[in-house]
């Protein structure tokens, strides 16, 4: 077991991105010549995890999108920041923010629906969300127009460090009875789901231009266009 486990580990350490445990075991077979149970490439990846529990290793292997993959701890990221250059760079702004919060825990949503809840225009935060890979389209709705649906992406679960989207933190009154989510223009929803983003994110460090640069009312004419609002208007004409 100890064997397989080393070649395991080696696999995790050298890959860039979060290794699924079926990954694992085909390659393991392949390299064996013989099928690996998949019970066997958990059970070892269980022992690595623990392993590298102990305070004495500055990283450990975390359960990421599905996959697994090494990251360094969290109380070595002040070096590790200066050692990067990261202070310069500007942290996801506060539109950008409120708008993946509401894609995170309304999804799959539509541009419309995501600015009926934060009451402005979202083309530029949705667009920056886009290049970043954070958020992703994911259809046509089935409502008037057939507007397209967004919601995260495989990106967004590594980035963040969770491995699924139910791992997400609960907002503080999330379903409480005086707060109806999902009204329009609902400042309590925009500030207690990204608030719950905000948690996870800690120092996460993903914009590169000044927030009061943001021409948040101005549209962006590279996002893909959603004509379910306009489509709305000409039928109620």
């Amino acid at each position: 077991m100890n064997f397989l486990q080393n070649h395991i580990e080696s696999i995790i350490f050298c890959a860039t991105d979060p290794v699924k445990p079926d990954e694992i075991r085909q390659c393991m077979s392949e390299m064996f010549e013989a099928e690996i149970p998949l019970d066997d490439i958990l059970n070892a990846v269980d022992d690595l995890l623990s392993k590298y529990e102990d305070e004495t290793f500055p990283f450990q292997i975390l359960q990421i999108g599905g996959g697994y993959q090494f990251m360094t701890k969290p109380a070595y990221q002040s070096s590790l920041g200066i050692f990067l250059k990261q202070k310069s760079k500007k942290r996801l702004s506060t539109s950008a923010l409120e708008t993946m919060a509401i894609v995170a825990y309304k999804q799959p949503i539509t541009k419309a629906q995501i600015e009926q809840i934060r009451g402005v225009n979202c083309d530029y935060a949705m667009q920056k969300l886009l290049e970043k890979e954070l958020v992703e389209i994911q259809g046509k709705s089935d409502g008037v127009g057939r507007p397209i649906l967004y919601g995260t992406s495989q990106k967004f679960l590594e980035y963040f460090g969770i491995n699924n989207i139910k791992d997400l933190p609960s907002p503080k009154d999330f379903s409480s009875e005086v707060n109806e989510i999902g009204e329009v223009n609902d400042p309590e929803y925009n500030a207690l789901a990204s608030q719950a983003i905000a948690e996870i994110s800690g120092e996460a460090i993903i914009e590169d231009i000044p927030q009061e640069e943001i021409p948040e009312e101005e549209p962006n004419e590279d996002l893909p266009e959603d004509t379910s609002t306009q489509n709305e208007q000409t039928e109620n004409e």
